[in-house]
């Protein structure tokens, strides 16, 4: 039996999925009682838990193989994370006191430093305050969403145009899809390891704004061009989509990061792993 998080989101789902299809037990945790008959059809055991729930989590992690553990993104976060630090603060109370045989937990790109990292802090936060357990461990750092452009297709289709935070538009780097992630995680969950791992997860290969652009022309046969957004309308930009003013700082340090170079693979100590979903696949799905 395994417990799964998240699994109304994108990874979380695909880990679920990948392990029932193996013909592996799951129990998946939700918040929502309302999204769980859809995994009970499918088999799983549910449990019904608020993720800043120490007791409940304790609850959904005990008597299990392994566990996948994930804290919800939050784009745009009050100074200081104190949302993730809630969320993480009770996975780990509820780790300690279930002791499953092994956890493997959702990291990113990056989180090995302490600055500069913008939103993706949450998970240096998730990797410190985690790894601090005695339970083997496996930390997935996931490179870039290929699903990030699932935001792109409306633009391309509507006037041939991808805007782009990324820059250059021709800088190349790793991107994963999410099919991926789960299947990664999923295996990691069947093996047996002692003390802590730090896995980097890249797709077969590095992509850019303009590889994106070129593929999504293909696709839906028409000529779409990647575009530039300027530094100085990316807080405009956020607050149009959605984001809360005064809070958007973390998704800017964030791409800088991402621009820079700084955000990037450890690759000292850690595993590096390579996933077969390609682009042109990932993006024919979400079409």
């Amino acid at each position: 039996m395994y417990t799964i998080m998240g699994v109304t989101g994108q990874v979380g789902r695909a880990i679920a999925e990948q392990l029932l299809s193996e013909g592996q037990e799951v129990r998946a945790v939700v918040r929502d009682e309302e999204k769980a008959n859809v995994w009970k059809e499918r088999g799983a055991q549910i449990v019904i838990a608020d993720y800043r729930d120490p007791e409940a989590l304790q609850s959904a992690f005990a008597g299990v193989d392994g566990v996948f553990v994930m804290n919800p993104p939050v784009f745009y976060p009050e100074e200081g994370f104190p949302e993730t630090k809630e969320v993480v603060k009770a996975i780990r109370i509820a780790l300690e006191a279930a002791a499953p045989k092994k956890f493997v937990a959702l990291s990113s790109v990056g989180a090995h430093h302490s600055h500069g990292l913008g939103i993706i802090h949450s998970l240096h936060i998730l990797e410190q305050e985690l790894k601090q357990l005695s339970i083997p461990s496996a930390f997935l750092r996931a490179a870039w969403f290929m699903e990030n452009s699932l935001w792109d297709i409306e633009p391309a289709k509507s006037n041939g145009q991808i805007p782009n935070y990324l820059s250059p538009l021709d800088r190349k780097i790793p991107m994963i899809s999410t099919a991926d992630i789960g299947k990664i995680a999923a295996g990691t969950l069947l093996q047996t390891w002692a003390g802590t791992r730090f896995l980097e997860l890249q797709g077969p290969e590095g992509y850019c704004p303009n590889d994106i652009a070129s593929m999504m022309s293909k696709l839906i046969n028409r000529n779409v061009e990647a575009i530039q957004i300027p530094r100085s309308e990316w807080a405009d930009s956020f607050i149009q989509q959605g984001g809360i003013a005064g809070r958007v700082s973390g998704r800017l340090e964030m791409i800088d990061g991402f621009n820079s170079g700084w955000i990037d693979f450890e690759q000292q100590g850690t595993e590096i792993v390579t996933g077969s979903v390609t682009l042109e696949e990932a993006l024919k799905k979400m079409l």
